[in-house]
């Protein structure tokens, strides 16, 4: 069972969709950095996380870019294939820090109201 709540941007949820990544896949990404294995830990809040392509592995497959923190709060807000960009600029990962300390920071009160307004979604994450 994951203890940290997720959630996915609208944005991020669309790409999921067309790249037929489940939210099974993104509990399991979560749930191992959960575990302490974090494929990336940009600072900030920030950490790149492999997810695998259907039918096969991590390494081939996606990067996501999550704002994490352990045991708590973990918003998917950005993917991408690796074989369409090696890595995030530095520029990208400066706002990802930013958005990291605001939605890190967030009440329930706050969430709740995104969630409403669709502006993220909440994974339910099963055993």
């Amino acid at each position: 069972m994951v203890g940290t709540r997720v959630f996915k941007t609208k944005p991020f949820a669309r790409f999921a969709a067309r790249e037929a990544i489940d939210d099974d896949d993104l509990c399991a990404a979560v749930a191992r950095a959960d575990q302490g294995r974090i494929d990336a830990d940009l600072g900030g809040g920030v950490i790149k996380q492999r997810v695998a392509r259907r039918g096969q592995g991590r390494s081939g497959g996606f990067r996501t870019i999550i704002l994490f923190r352990r045991g708590a709060r973990a918003f998917f807000v950005y993917g991408f294939a690796k074989s369409d960009r090696d890595n995030i600029r530095r520029d990208e990962l400066r706002a990802f820090r930013r958005l990291a300390d605001e939605m890190l920071g967030l009440g329930d009160a706050h969430l709740a109201a995104a969630i409403a307004n669709g502006t993220l979604k909440e994974v339910i994450c099963h055993g």
